[in-house]
């Protein structure tokens, strides 16, 4: 099979896990890597055998050996590059968010086709083991008709006050918790349960200053790091969900699903691995809860000291499939829109402090 040329473009994210999860798919070949310091770019490219490196994206769109890219640059970035990757008929891989507002989404889905291209949001947790064994019980009827969804993942990754100002401490830039972490949890909500009638959300800021990393004095911080959400899915069953970035100790990451039949719940305790530690747990009729071990079948050939390289090298597989298809499959841009107009919808709610119905797909 034809070598897939790929340039990395962001070298946080991107260095951690973009590059390995590439070098480690049989299809994929790292030639490229980008910063917007030439530097850290050449640094980054010499200690993963990458052969070019550059600060500049028309250099890298320029180059024949590239044939797709891998955008990782915070989400204030991400349109403006995306237009541009697309635009040079590059394939794409997109972090999530994808972008700041629905209109930027459905605008590069727009592009991607005129351009025939293909673009894929990392949407990673449709891709672990103990998720995919989940949905497959959800799908066996375990839990009949659903009565709640409860969704909790609270982390504790920014819960300390001297932890450094920067993009994520603003709104404007994609920054805060509903943006890291609200835009996997509504795809997959989308996924596991059906999409969303109606939307009731509030937001907060728990740490309204932070340290400049350069001078120390305290800036502003506009971005939300709690945030407690209500939806009706389309099944009239409600689905209440709480993120926080800033509880220490807390909870870990967990989705319980009680209906008539029974109770499924999934979750990871974890404060530092948000991908390795899930378990998968069932009661019927009000018995126990009892461990339902995820199937062999199901599991990751190989993990990685990161723990979201494993997933990430299942997108890029199915990244790969769908370039050589010629033809996206979920989850793909309708999905990440389908992702970001929930966002848009939670900030409206939130400013509004009323319900909004969800615009059907």
């Amino acid at each position: 099979m034809v070598q897939i040329g790929v340039a990395v473009v962001g070298t946080g994210f991107g260095g951690k896990v973009h590059i390995p999860g590439l070098q480690a798919h049989h299809r994929t070949e790292v030639v490229a890597v980008w910063n917007r310091d030439r530097i850290k770019a050449q640094q980054v490219a010499d200690q993963n055998n990458i052969p070019s490196a550059s600060d500049s994206l028309a250099d890298i769109l320029s180059s024949d050996s590239v044939q797709a890219v891998t955008l990782a640059t915070p989400p204030f970035a991400h349109y403006d590059m995306a237009k541009d990757i697309i635009r040079a008929g590059k394939h794409l891989l997109l972090e999530k968010p994808i972008t700041l507002a629905v209109e930027e989404a459905e605008h590069l889905q727009q592009l991607a086709a005129d351009h025939n291209v293909i673009v894929i949001p990392d949407f990673e947790f449709r891709f672990i083991p103990e998720w995919q064994h989940f949905a497959e019980l959800l799908n066996q009827d375990i839990v009949g008709k659903k009565r709640l969804v409860k969704i909790d993942w609270i982390a504790s990754s920014r819960a300390s006050s001297e932890r450094a100002w920067n993009w994520y401490a603003q709104k404007t830039l994609g920054g805060g918790a509903l943006g890291s972490i609200g835009s996997h949890t509504f795809d997959y909500i989308n996924w596991l349960f059906g999409p969303a009638t109606t939307i009731s959300a509030q937001l907060s800021t728990s740490i309204p200053q932070r340290p400049d990393p350069d001078t120390g004095e305290l800036k502003p911080v506009d971005s939300d790091d709690v945030c407690a959400i209500a939806l009706t899915l389309t099944d009239g069953t409600l689905c209440q969900i709480t993120f926080s970035a800033v509880s220490y100790a807390g909870r870990g990451h967990y989705i319980e699903v009680y209906g008539d039949k029974g109770t499924l719940v999934i979750g990871n305790p974890s404060q530092k691995d948000y991908v390795n530690g899930f378990k998968v747990y069932a009661s019927e009729l009000g018995a126990e809860l009892q461990e339902v071990p995820t199937p062999e079948r199901l599991k990751f050939p190989k993990v990685y000291s990161d723990g979201r390289t494993a997933p990430f090298v299942r997108v890029v597989n199915h990244w790969v499939n769908c370039i050589d298809a010629g033809k996206a499959s979920a989850p793909s841009m309708p999905e990440g829109i389908y992702s970001q107009r929930l966002m848009d919808l939670t900030h409206r709610s939130n400013q509004s402090r009323t319900q909004i119905t969800v615009p059907p797909l």
